[in-house]
């Protein structure tokens, strides 16, 4: 299998960094190391495979292999501070939560061809769909003494802080950091776990080795890796990535005029779809063809529909939706659908010669794709949720 090894400093032995085993994915940065894999690989699996999940990282992978050692301190706004061990963890009832983590820069390569952007320069493939083993957070909340469903500490804590082990320069080498809302953090229905098992198995180094955070619905940034502290805060968190990165703007906003106040925090990841099938220039044969591809939404909000249009956007065909092959998907029914996860569309069409095949989503809220690119361009590039748009061609047979 391909090996790649960052070079890092030497505070990050070599054999920390990350391996990524398989040969059809793509290494957008060697440092920190950023990877997704091809667009046809994804729809290869509803649970992507541990070795096809994108791979975002902010700063070297950091190294937490003695357990005896490790604990995660949990301080802040509350009576009862408290050190947990791995042990302490595994003690309390395991949940398994099936859910699509997804990058707020997901397609902004698209994005760049409007104008500059600056991020990593992600196809459509800064996402992925796995099943999470781990504690829920609810529940070691109130092993500090913060019941269930509460939006504040009677010291006046609002918001949940995790701090990683990783050190990023975005930080000046301090931590990377971010937060939620404590009333997610302290609702069960929520499913935010303390994740130490990524399908089935234990975590790999990569994915956040040996605690990771794990925010269903929300963009990746806020689902913490490598999990050093948890802290009970009264205002969001002041981090970097929290407070001058994955935010929204509006286009006419620059890095002249930019003011980061201005905006919240990114949470929830809008309603998104992509095709998976096709790459753009792509020759087809003659006659019908399958479209295929994913759809997803934030906030545990399913997919009402996704249309598929194979001129342009003028006509429009249904396509069918499902998760689990031989299950009917039924959006917003938990005993016919995984509600953190994605969707899996296909649709037969008649190309014609020269086409342009476009899909959109609608979710159960009746959110809709913007259907142009320029209309939500933003200087950092994220939250590319247009149509998604793929140039084909038919190929004659000379039979």
């Amino acid at each position: 299998m391909d090996e790649v090894i960052c070079s890092v400093e030497l505070l990050f032995p070599l054999s920390a960094q990350p391996r990524w085993g398989h040969r059809a994915c793509f290494h957008k940065d060697q440092e920190p190391f950023n990877a997704e894999p091809p667009r046809s690989a994804l729809i290869s699996s509803y649970v992507t495979p541990v070795d096809l999940f994108y791979k975002r990282n902010h700063g070297p992978i950091p190294i937490a292999d003695d357990l005896q050692k490790y604990h995660v301190s949990i301080t802040g706004l509350i009576e009862y501070p408290k050190e947990l061990s791995m042990d302490d963890v595994w003690k309390l009832p395991k949940y398994t939560v099936t859910a699509t983590l997804q990058c707020a820069g997901n397609r902004r390569t698209a994005m760049s061809k409007v104008r500059t952007v600056r991020g990593v320069g992600w196809d459509i493939s800064a996402l992925g769909n796995a099943v999470w083993g781990g504690a829920k957070l609810a529940d070691v909340l109130e092993l500090v003494g913060i019941p269930k469903l509460s939006s504040n500490t009677p010291a006046g804590g609002k918001h949940v802080e995790f701090v990683s082990i990783d050190k990023c320069k975005e930080e000046k080498g301090g931590p990377y950091k971010a937060s939620i809302p404590l009333s997610q953090a302290s609702n069960p229905e929520a499913d935010v776990l303390l994740a130490y098992e990524m399908n089935g198995e234990p975590l790999n180094r990569d994915h956040g080795y040996p605690l990771r955070v794990v925010v269903p619905g929300v963009i990746g940034a806020r689902s913490v890796k490598w999990l050093d502290s948890i802290n009970i805060i009264a205002e969001p968190c002041q981090g970097f990535f929290m407070q001058k990165d994955y935010k929204m703007f509006p286009p006419s906003v620059n890095w002249d005029n930019i003011d980061w106040s201005t905006r919240r925090p990114l949470m929830d990841f809008p309603v998104q779809s992509a095709i998976c099938s096709f790459e753009d220039t792509d020759v087809l044969k003659d006659g019908k063809t399958t479209v295929k591809g994913y759809a997803v939404s934030g906030g545990g909000r399913g997919i009402e529909r996704v249309d598929i249009s194979v001129d342009g956007g003028k006509t429009w065909v249904e396509a069918s939706r499902y998760q689990k092959a031989g299950d009917p998907y039924i959006a917003d029914d938990d005993n016919h659908s995984d509600k953190w996860a994605w969707v899996f569309f296909e649709a037969d069409v008649e190309v014609p010669q020269n086409a342009e095949i476009v899909v959109k989503a609608v979710d159960v809220a009746a959110n809709v794709q913007p259907e142009k690119v320029e209309d939500i361009w933003n200087l950092r590039g994220v939250l590319n949720t247009s149509w998604h748009r793929v140039k084909v061609r038919v190929g004659r047979s000379s039979m």
